[in-house]
């Protein structure tokens, strides 16, 4: 493919987002059933010919809305006057959405498949009974580095992103979790770390680091470093499964200190109007088969257990993207924050972004 300018790309990618759920929806009124079932997810966060399949055998029409962050989803929920039948929140924001009564329980009696999920998914501390969500993909916060510009030796630990001879190299992911959350790790903090003095102590490192941050950046992240603009980006396991599709030389480092694991989970939200179709769809993504179909074209490791034994080798025998147990056990799940503490670290991370 010919190699576009910056500002062309910029351009048709935001053509795309917009386009993206119309597409969905526009294929979906000349479908195949007369029943609707509305499906609220992350962009580009299932295979398209999934959903195709699934209108099919099921005999509904599906619509497929997109947002771009938890926040989002959320807001639009509490809002009403939506029809969401199906969507995907992050595990931190589920035990918000049960306190806020936006989720409907689930009814066990009409899911099938739950035994196909790895018991290391199951029984979270956010929902220990999965009493309202079911995962639907999991994934890590790592390091991707260009070897025509670092060597690996010198990228294995979230501290090495601090080395003065990666200045102005970094791209950097545009969170606050996920950015106080490497400076933490790099000290031996934990990812849910809420005192002030700590945190304080934090955002002055993250400050020392700014003068090796190129840019911090969301979704654009992908096209810099797959044309090898910047030597290093902070990013999620899925994204940097792109990026390595993309361009030879990239590579995805877990750093040593440990890294956030974290899980998208499938929920019904209390603006579902169709409940059968949302169990259909819940019992049709956890067949093992299009567990599988939807892992090897998204790039994020799947919880279904059967559906990792169908993966090409290649992909399930990759350490950074199924780690080992061991390295699975300095993982970390994010904890629901306050809200006083989260805006705390909001404002850090503002804070560092304006230096």
């Amino acid at each position: 493919m010919k190699r576009a300018s910056l500002y062309f790309m910029l351009l048709m990618g935001s053509v795309i987002l917009l386009m993206g759920g119309k597409y969905l929806l526009s294929h979906s009124s000349q479908s195949f059933g007369s029943e609707r079932l509305v499906i609220y997810n992350w962009g580009d966060y299932i295979d398209p010919e999934l959903l195709k399949e699934f209108e099919k055998e099921y005999n509904y029409s599906v619509v497929y809305e997109t947002f771009d962050s938890n926040e989002a989803m959320v807001t639009k929920i509490k809002q009403g006057g939506t029809q969401y039948d199906i969507t995907v929140p992050s595990e931190y924001k589920i035990p918000e959405m049960i306190k806020d009564k936006l989720l409907l329980p689930l009814d066990h009696s009409k899911i099938k498949g739950m035994e196909h999920l790895d018991k290391q998914f199951v029984g979270m501390p956010f929902d220990p009974d999965n009493k309202w969500s079911l995962p639907y993909f999991w994934g890590t916060v790592g390091i991707v580095y260009n070897d025509l510009m670092v060597q690996e030796k010198d990228i294995q630990y979230w501290r090495d992103l601090w080395r003065p001879e990666f200045k102005n190299s970094i791209l950097m992911i545009d969170g606050a979790r996920e950015t106080i959350g490497i400076g933490l790790q790099r000290r031996g903090y934990s990812l849910n770390e809420t005192d002030s003095k700590i945190l304080n102590q934090i955002a002055n490192d993250l400050g020392d680091l700014m003068p090796n941050i190129k840019a911090i950046l969301a979704d654009e992240m992908k096209m810099y470093m797959s044309q090898n603009e910047a030597a290093i980006a902070i990013t999620y396991s899925g994204e940097a499964v792109d990026m390595l599709d993309q361009n030879e030389h990239l590579h995805y480092v877990l750093p040593k200190e440990g890294s956030n694991i974290w899980t998208d989970n499938i929920v019904i939200p209390k603006t579902a109007r169709n409940l059968k179709g949302a169990y259909d769809f819940i019992n049709f993504m956890l067949r093992p088969d299009i567990a599988a179909r939807n892992a090897e074209y998204i790039g994020y490791s799947t919880p279904n257990k059967e559906a990792f034994d169908l993966l090409p080798d290649d992909i399930k025998n990759d350490p950074q993207f199924y780690p080992s147990r061991e390295l699975m056990e300095q993982m970390e799940v994010y904890k629901t924050l306050s809200p006083e503490k989260m805006n705390e670290y909001n404002d850090l991370f503002l804070e560092m972004k304006m230096k």
